[in-house]
């Protein structure tokens, strides 16, 4: 079974970067309600869409779930 998305964004955090990973990693590592359990790419989208309390640009999001995929 895939690791959730939000266990291997943990690994991509780095407050010092700018790149977008990095960035989405510490909102997310901030955000208390981001589903942590999932590996589905339409409940994360769904989320950062509608309910995160921050926001984030999605086509940014598909290359960081791609990167994800190909872990």
């Amino acid at each position: 079974m895939r690791k959730s998305f939000y266990t291997w964004l943990m690994t991509q955090r780095n407050p010092k970067s700018k790149e977008p990973v990095a960035l989405l990693a510490d909102l997310v590592f901030e955000d208390t309600t981001f589903p942590k359990h999932t590996d589905s790419f339409d409940e994360v989208s769904r989320y950062l869409e509608d309910q995160a309390n921050f926001s984030f640009n999605l086509s940014d999001f598909d290359r960081i779930w791609e990167e994800y995929l190909g872990h």
